[in-house]
């Protein structure tokens, strides 16, 4: 409707937020729909989204990764999928299964090279973007990760009102300018009526390969405050670890061994337990 502040909450139009919701390819079932989003770029939110999946794949969950960061899709290579490998019939387009049974659906598994620049106009990203949830043939899915673009743009906003999100993780960095840009992806969540699961700290620390010490190069952080202040709770904390950039130059992700992400499947279990 012209003029919605998408501020249910002191609207007297009886209009319904589910009638924006799109609905899921007729050949696919998807339990829950997680979003993971950041205020700014540069913060690691497709790293986690990544290692979100893998962790609750390797739970034994049928999990799934819609790459809505059009103009940036790097989860194919952090997982060695090539470019052009979608395949599709009269049902839609099938997504691309990872080495571990993870599917994909991106852009740059749609072209034929995957430098090649998207110069278009937000509508049809965002259009695109709904059409990987509509023309999709995911099948039984039990956690689908949505890595959104950063910001509070047009495709954030199609994936919040087109989605059937139950919540999302918001990725963050420590430096205290962050503190200010993750406030305003809380409160576009809730705008749109969206559950925060929690905050991921990434470039929390690195640990010292000679004699172990934990160093902040960026500072202590607050993340511990902004969850309290915002009642969500602390997912992870992230350090700088080349091994898990040099796995996702490689193309291997699922090779990671390290449990970062843990506390967070821990908490995203529970939330989401019959």
């Amino acid at each position: 409707m012209a003029g919605c502040s998408h501020d249910c909450s002191n609207c007297s139009e009886k209009c319904s937020k589910e009638s924006l919701l799109a609905p899921v390819n007729k050949a696919s079932a998807v339990k829950h729909v997680i979003g993971v989003v950041s205020g700014k770029g540069g913060v690691g939110k497709s790293m986690v989204t990544s290692m979100l999946a893998v962790t609750m794949q390797r739970r034994g969950y049928k999990c799934a990764i819609l790459d809505a960061d059009i103009t940036g899709p790097s989860i194919p290579k952090s997982f060695g999928l090539k470019p052009g490998s979608v395949e599709g019939s009269e049902l839609g387009m099938f997504p691309v299964k990872t080495k571990t049974g993870i599917e994909v659906m991106s852009l740059n598994l749609l072209v034929d090279e995957e430098t090649k620049p998207v110069v278009w106009r937000g509508p049809v990203i965002a259009g695109t973007v709904k059409q990987f949830w509509t023309d999709v043939v995911w099948g039984d899915v039990d956690y689908m990760f949505v890595d959104m673009p950063p910001g509070t743009g047009d495709v954030p906003l199609t994936v919040f009102q087109s989605l059937p999100l139950d919540g999302i993780v918001i990725v963050t960095s420590p430096q205290e300018l962050v503190s200010m840009i993750v406030e305003k992806a809380v409160n576009m969540a809730g705008l749109m009526d969206i559950d925060v699961i929690g905050l991921v700290e990434n470039y929390s620390y690195i640990v010292c390969p000679d004699c172990g010490k934990v160093i902040r190069p960026y500072g202590e952080g607050n993340i511990e405050k902004l969850a309290e202040t915002y009642g969500t709770d602390v997912l992870a904390r992230l350090p700088i670890d080349p091994e898990l950039a040099s796995v996702s130059d490689k193309g291997v992700v699922e090779l990671f061994e390290g449990d970062y992400m843990d506390k967070a499947a821990d908490i995203i279990e529970k939330r989401f337990a019959k």
